[in-house]
């Protein structure tokens, strides 16, 4: 018998179960490649989480838009369009850069205005604290100015004490951050009264000028 050919067969044989199980591996592997393509084609990048948005009191927005098209009164409702435009109803009154365009401070110093103590007796008197409080800032920018009396004119003073603001002198961080995140001034300025784009409405006292009579430093 020829041992060169006797073996040659289970040569053969190793040689083939090899190629076969490289093939296979292989095999394997791409259709790995291919389950694995179509969710690599339709992951969608993270998107950057939205931050505060500090510019917000700088976007300019129309104002005194008929009743039917401020998004606060129902336009399918008739009595909507009884109720008078603003447009109509501002005009003559003192003007203002900003919100509904009028000077409502004005309004009230010139006494076309008189604000309500108490919204169920038409004969209380609204008490009106006259202290002025400055506050030193850095910077070039002038001191601010806070007046009560024109604040106590509109508000009771538990609407500021002591949730906003606490009575006494260092007790309270303030900072223009907190006040473009809503807190501190911001909880009414660029809501409900003039935003602090309209910087020297606040920052109003010169730097080294005596503090005015009635005035205190904080």
């Amino acid at each position: 018998m020829n041992t060169k050919w006797s073996k040659a067969p289970f040569a053969v044989l190793i040689m083939l179960s090899f190629v076969i199980t490289f093939a296979t591996a292989n095999e394997g592997l791409a259709q790995q490649g291919d389950k694995a393509a179509p969710a690599a084609a339709v992951a969608k990048p993270k998107q950057a989480t939205k931050g505060v948005m500090f510019n917000r009191l700088m976007k300019r927005t129309k104002s005194n838009l008929p009743p039917d098209q401020d998004g606060i009164h129902d336009p399918e409702n008739e009595g909507t369009y009884m109720l008078q435009p603003p447009k109509e109803a501002f005009q003559g009154m003192p003007r203002a850069i900003t919100g509904n365009r009028v000077d409502w401070v004005k309004m009230m110093t010139d006494g076309l205005i008189s604000p309500r103590a108490d919204r169920l007796d038409p004969n209380a008197e609204q008490e009106i604290f006259e202290f002025d409080v400055i506050r030193e800032v850095r910077g070039s920018m002038p001191d601010v100015m806070f007046p009560h009396d024109k604040h106590t004119a509109w508000l009771a003073c538990e609407n500021c004490h002591d949730d906003i603001f606490i009575p006494q002198v260092g007790a309270n961080q303030l900072s223009m951050a907190l006040i473009l995140t809503g807190q501190k001034c911001g909880v009414c300025h660029g809501k409900v009264a003039f935003p602090v784009t309209e910087c020297r409405k606040c920052h109003s006292v010169k730097k080294d000028t005596m503090t005015k009579k009635g005035a205190v430093n904080k």
